[in-house]
């Protein structure tokens, strides 16, 4: 049943990834047929085609390598001159240099793109506000997703919270460091049983104070060591006022810094009953807006953390648990996530934040401003802008649009150094994969 459970939450983590990778392209394809963009293809994947069809004049379809999607439009670039001016190209492609022969042949690309009606409804002629719409309409679809799966996770399911639901007593009050699990004959009786409290009250108030998590009631006990106080507990659907003396005990708390301290605070030895809370509803998109904040912050960092990655695995050294991941790492985590000992809705929630946590880093990551990824194209699309306003303040003849083509070179040098650091990535995750549950 385990292996099976593993299975399931890697196939879940596949399809979600799918859909991640799906709803994105649909965030630049949407916007690129609003605006009168043609749209020749439409492909989840990369590599040999695995299945397609044509609707309309857009080719939908999906290819062998699972790992990305694109939407293929007519004039990304402008023509190039020879093309504008209706000439064949000219030349000898061996006599060129390596970058000169990259750009050539993405110009020859993308001039195919703008034969037929491509070269009226192509992208590079739009303004500058829509080119930016459609390139941030991808990205924006994975936050969007984020936002939604986080939603679902706090205020659908809930957060796991100690509930003032009382779910044991303790016989007696045993010392914090002890290595005992039961009392003996001459150990002190709880506070919590000495006043009476039983398994199932509900705790209402504590010295006059209504509570409404077990947090709440815990702290107020903590701060009133050798202080009577009095605890209204619901039992049975009836009120009750009990009075509990805390004793001074040397326990665990939480600090400031959110790690555990030891304390010398007020003790009455109860438990509390953990249950999911459902959160309201802005909890889930503000978790989601923190966790984006926190990994815009360390996403500069990346090919720093990847380079400790691979320096841990030759070395032998445990992963950071808080590393980067590729889809192989990812897909083992769901598999871990979905197989754990644990409450179904424990399982759910997890793959849940595994899901939204990897669509937070598709829209970070493709809003880096570097060609191919979209962040680039918004780049170039503003630089464009920047350009026109500059030649109307100064009076000049409007110039002729970017042409991102001599970029190409720079981006062959992204695109390899993506390939290293994910195959990096997918080396470390199988023979030193980040252990999260032991």
């Amino acid at each position: 049943m385990t292996v099976l459970a593993f299975i399931i939450g890697v196939l879940v983590l596949v399809v979600g990834l799918a859909v991640s990778i799906a709803l994105h392209e649909v965030g630049h394809l949407a916007p690129a047929k609003a605006f009168g963009v043609r749209v020749g293809q439409y492909m989840i994947g990369f590599g040999p085609r695995i299945f397609s069809r044509r609707i309309g004049e857009t080719e939908y379809g999906f290819r062998l390598l699972p790992l990305g999607g694109f939407i293929s439009m007519a004039g990304m670039y402008p023509p190039s001159k020879a093309a504008a001016e209706g000439e064949p190209e000219t030349g000898t492609p061996r006599r060129r240099r390596l970058f000169e022969s990259m750009i050539q042949d993405a110009r020859v690309v993308n001039d195919e793109t703008l034969k037929g009606d491509g070269g009226e409804r192509a992208f590079y002629r739009l303004p500058v506000y829509k080119r930016v719409i459609i390139m941030l309409g991808g990205p924006a679809m994975n936050l969007i997703l984020a936002i939604i799966l986080f939603a679902i996770m706090f205020s659908g399911i809930g957060v796991q919270t100690a509930t003032t639901t009382v779910a044991a007593v303790n016989e007696c009050v045993l010392p914090a460091q002890t290595s005992k699990t039961a009392c003996a004959a001459g150990d002190p009786v709880s506070p919590a049983a000495a006043a009476g409290i039983r398994p199932g009250d509900v705790i209402v108030s504590v010295d006059g104070t209504a509570v409404d998590t077990f947090a709440e009631a815990s702290a107020i006990i903590q701060k009133s060591p050798e202080k009577t106080l009095p605890i209204v507990v619901d039992r049975d659907g009836a009120r009750q006022t009990l009075e509990v003396t805390p004793v001074l005990a040397t326990r665990e708390v939480p600090a400031a810094d959110g790690t555990m301290a030891t304390a010398e605070v007020g003790f009455v030895g109860m438990s509390a009953t953990v249950a999911y809370v459902p959160q309201p509803i802005w909890e889930g998109p503000q978790a989601a807006i923190e966790q984006t904040g926190r990994v815009m912050g360390i996403i500069w960092q990346l090919p720093a953390r990847v380079y400790q990655t691979a320096v841990d695995t030759f070395t032998g050294a445990g992963r950071d648990p808080n590393g980067p991941l590729s889809v192989v790492g990812a897909g083992r985590l769901a598999g871990e996530v979905a197989a754990t000992d644990a409450p179904i809705l424990n399982r759910v929630s997890g793959m849940l934040a595994l899901l939204g946590s990897l669509n937070i880093a598709l829209f970070v990551f493709n809003l880096v401003p570097l060609l191919p990824l979209d962040g680039g194209h918004i780049v170039v699309a503003l630089w464009d802008g920047l350009k026109r306003v500059w030649s109307r303040l100064t009076g000049r003849r409007a110039p002729r649009p970017v042409d991102a083509t001599k970029l190409i070179p720079v981006t062959y040098i992204v695109v390899i150094g993506l390939v290293l650091m994910g195959g990096t990535l997918i080396l470390a995750d199988i023979v030193n994969p980040v252990q999260l549950f032991g």
